[in-house]
């Protein structure tokens, strides 16, 4: 049996470290506005496991899995498991808790939603009472493990729900109250269903953390342990991110009872396909350097810290020639959710994001993601540059740097466990096209489709609460709370902007 939990602790874990009075995480000071380099919040310490963990698979035949789901594995032509699907699987099929740790785009998806589908299977949900829950940060995150586990949850015939903020909450009541046996959900979104009485957690037995230490970091904590309270007692969970810090170990004392650990890649490690440059630029060049890099040819995902900033270098790119798009929290989903498509299928060769991009967006054959405003810390940089070289790909990560931000990019890479090729390069020289295949613009205006603005329907119910009051639709979505979070960091103009 799990834990009892006194409401003493579940204060003190509330407001663990990083939180303030409003729930928010605290933002440490840095030189100007920047928050380059930061110290990290330390490294994860494991938790003791008491039962020895099961040994790892060499082939999926190898698992106690339903035989359809086997079934589809092969019909997707995944017969052998990644590292960390072959290390989890064994011991989550199980039924034990687990803590996970796997580069971005190791395969941690299957590795936790086979183990959710494998136990859900044969069972029936009652209305509005899910018997599997998958948490994660985002929109875009909750709309990859949905596209990621459907096939597979249709050949056992399990029905999925995906619950996020941004889309119609009478929609996703309808699909809880028809009956789902797994949802897929961000925490703001989920806990309005909740307090509508469209959603219970009593009858959850699995629940899974996906990218946990997001979760920690972003002002989800109340909202977390208010949700894992919910479930039933003694049920499993599993808590999966690319990168763990202490942040995340309130989480696994309270949570996870004698858990097997499986760590297959360090939280700093490199991927050894990745190459990782930085690049130091002047000041009145970085503008130039920039739009040269989005003109080369082949794709690239470009982030910068704010929504204006973003916004601003989409515009002056397609009035370059380069087909280019915008991706923030400002966006509506279905907005958010053509671009990516656009990107996708190649009417758009440059994405301009902000961190909303940086988890939960697998693009196909992605050889290059450009930091044009360094990340705030060594865990966005890795998340950054997770999407690319993704499933053994190989691909590159620059960073462009000026001359007041090269110290702290110099930490934020030691806490990285990173060495990169450092360069001096200049808009148009050799060097610069070498390393990213910079070219020169056309210059000729270019008009990209933009996605039309839509407002979720369902009525009064996608905006407001119960008798009528303004819903927290959008605090598990990534254009609310943790968007906010995640891009109020820093405007690099000054004080943090407020309308973004």
């Amino acid at each position: 049996m799990k834990r009892a939990h006194t409401s003493r602790n579940h204060d003190r874990f509330s407001g663990g470290a990083g939180a303030n009075r409003s729930g928010g995480p605290r933002r440490a000071k840095a030189y100007g506005n920047r928050q380059v380099g930061r110290p990290a919040q330390g490294e994860f310490a494991p938790p003791k496991t008491i039962t020895p963990p099961l040994p790892a698979v060499e082939s999926f035949a190898d698992l106690a899995m339903p035989a359809r789901l086997l079934a589809t594995l092969g019909h997707e032509g995944l017969t052998v498991p990644f590292p960390i699907q072959a290390a989890t699987l064994p011991n989550s099929l199980a039924g034990r808790d687990v803590l996970g740790r796997g580069r971005t785009g190791s395969g941690k998806t299957l590795a936790f939603g086979l183990a959710v589908l494998a136990r859900t299977a044969g069972r029936r949900a009652e209305p509005r009472q899910p018997l599997a829950l998958v948490l994660v940060p985002t929109r875009e995150l909750a709309q990859q493990v949905t596209d990621a586990l459907t096939p597979y949850a249709r050949s056992v015939s399990l029905r999925l729900a995906t619950v996020v903020g941004g889309m119609s909450i009478g929609r996703q009541a309808g699909a809880l109250r028809s009956g789902a046996e797994v949802v897929v959900a961000t925490p703001g979104r989920l806990q309005d269903l909740i307090e509508r009485g469209d959603c219970r957690l009593t009858d959850v037995d699995v629940t899974v953390l996906d990218e946990a230490d997001q979760m920690a970091d972003m002002g989800f904590m109340p909202q977390v342990t208010a949700l894992l309270d919910r479930v039933r007692p003694g049920g499993q969970r599993m808590l999966f991110s690319a990168t763990l810090d202490r942040n995340v170990d309130l989480l696994v004392r309270r949570y996870l009872t004698d858990p097997v650990v499986h760590s297959v890649d360090p939280s700093a490690g490199a991927v050894t396909t990745m190459e990782h440059h930085v690049l130091h630029v002047h000041d009145a060049d970085k503008h130039r350097t920039t739009t040269e890099i989005a003109a080369r040819d082949g794709r690239v995902i470009m982030f910068l810290d704010t929504k204006h900033a973003v916004d601003r270098l989409a515009a002056h790119l397609l009035s370059s020639g380069v087909r280019a798009a915008a991706l923030h929290g400002g966006k509506s989903q279905p907005q958010r959710t053509r671009t990516l498509d656009q990107f996708r299928s190649g009417q758009v060769t440059v994405l301009v994001a902000t961190n909303v991009a940086a988890r939960g967006i697998h693009v196909d054959n992605l050889d290059l993601v450009v930091n044009v405003d360094p990340p705030g810390d060594h865990k966005d940089y890795l998340h950054r540059g997770g999407r690319t070289a993704r499933a053994g790909m190989s691909g590159s990560v620059v960073t462009l740097v000026t001359p007041g931000q090269r110290r702290g990019m110099s930490r934020l890479m030691a806490s990285a466990g990173i060495t990169p090729r450092i360069a001096q390069v200049r808009s148009g020289e050799a060097e610069l096209s070498r390393i990213t295949g910079a070219q020169t613009p056309s210059g000729v205006p270019v008009v990209i489709t933009a996605p039309a603005a839509e407002r979720p329907r369902g009525g009064p119910s996608s905006s407001q609460g119960p008798r009528g009051r303004r819903s927290r639709t959008g605090r598990g979505g990534a254009g609310g709370e943790a968007g906010r979070r995640g891009e109020q960091r820093r405007s690099g103009l000054g004080a943090p902007a407020r309308s973004r």
